[in-house]
């Protein structure tokens, strides 16, 4: 009898910090000293979708991604931000080969992890990437591990 309740008393503890909320990412901002140059970049190379911003503030440039993700562009002309290839956003895409046809048509250098130029990293489940920077030398991980 001992031991069930302090089982229970575990059990009820375990549940009451459990969590009871998902999220899903809203967005994603990044600090650029040239918005046009940037925001052109995420528009025709990445190929996103820009989107109004809510009150068409100026210094302002944002992009959907897939409908349900945004990414933020927002000028700084102060702002200095130290960039390294750990901190990354990453892109999911089913035609990997495709995307990177249109990369080497635009004259767009992309790397693996070690930082071999033009090539594939393969990772140990199957999934293959390749890292490019924005104009502002943000890196941008590019993948296929969500294939349909």
């Amino acid at each position: 009898m001992y031991k069930s309740l302090i089982l229970l008393f575990l059990l009820i503890g375990l549940q009451s910090n459990s969590q009871s909320f998902t999220f899903s990412i809203d967005h994603s901002s990044l600090i650029v000293n040239d918005l046009v140059t940037t925001g052109d970049f995420y528009s025709n190379i990445l190929g996103l979708t820009e989107i109004p911003h809510p009150d068409r503030s100026p210094g302002f440039r944002w992009f959907s991604i897939d409908g349900a993700s945004q990414i933020h562009l927002i000028y700084k002309d102060t702002v200095t931000m130290k960039k390294h290839k750990s901190m990354h956003l990453c892109l999911s895409t089913p035609n990997l080969e495709g995307f990177i046809d249109h990369l080497n048509k635009n004259d767009v250098v992309y790397e693996d992890w070690p930082g071999k130029k033009g090539a594939i990293t393969l990772r140990t489940d199957g999934v293959q990437q390749i890292y490019l920077k924005d104009p502002e030398g943000y890196w941008i991980e590019v993948n296929n591990a969500n294939q349909d």
